[in-house]
């Protein structure tokens, strides 16, 4: 009878090696129109947070609903695109088009072959600072009937962004927003920070530690318009 020798004895006795990816997959998939169930690949980079498909569904419900379900008078700005999940959910749903901005070069790249590989001609895509893409877009005189807004945590981007992007949309626009806090504009014996004046939340919840919300610009009274 042969006898194992000790190294093959010591290999048989090692625990089996951890997992290199316990996380969640590294896709989401978009969730409903032309292009349902599509997976989108998540590139593993800094701050690339993707919203989930959950509340993806629940937001582009409230939309659809707000929109009456015609997205084909929508013009999309979605200024922190990393992964493309909400700008590809617009576009699949019948979005007029859909400019998306992304500063990370992997990122556009990853984009750019989704595009090709949806043939989503409506979808344009730029490499950029958000904040520097949105004051040219504003020089430019665009307007947009929504815009996505899901930056990178605790580095004051909401405040920088939110004032350009209410002279960007248009009439009856709205913002999706995303935050490490709830955006409240209706706070009891608070005074509302100086960049929210101006917005009306139209819908808000949260998922785990992320809030999200519809904002929209309030009207303003005749004699300061």
């Amino acid at each position: 009878m042969t006898r194992p020798n000790s190294m093959q004895a010591s290999r048989k006795n090692r625990p089996a090696p951890a997992p290199r990816h316990a996380g969640p997959a590294r896709q989401v998939r978009i969730i409903g129109g032309q292009w349902k169930r599509t997976p989108l690949a998540v590139l593993d980079a800094e701050g690339l947070r993707p919203t989930p498909d959950r509340v993806r569904e629940t937001v582009f419900n409230w939309l659809n609903h707000l929109f009456d379900g015609n997205w084909t008078r929508v013009r999309c700005l979605d200024l922190f695109a990393g992964t493309g999940a909400l700008g590809f959910e617009a576009a699949s749903r019948g979005a007029a088009g859909v400019l998306m901005v992304e500063d990370s070069a992997a990122a556009v790249r990853q984009l750019d072959a989704t595009r090709d590989k949806l043939k989503a001609t409506q979808v344009d895509i730029r490499r950029g600072d958000a904040l520097a893409t949105a004051h040219t877009l504003l020089r430019h005189d665009m307007r947009f009937e929504l815009i996505f807004l899901d930056p990178p945590y605790h580095r004051d981007w909401l405040v920088k962004i939110l004032p350009v992007c209410r002279q960007l949309l248009a009439d009856g626009g709205m913002v999706y927003a995303e935050a490490e806090t709830l955006l409240d504009t209706e706070a009891e014996g608070e005074s509302t920070p100086n960049w929210l004046d101006g917005w009306a939340v139209v819908r808000a919840d949260k998922a785990g530690m992320v809030f999200y919300h519809l904002l929209q610009r309030k009207s303003m009274p005749e004699n300061q318009a």
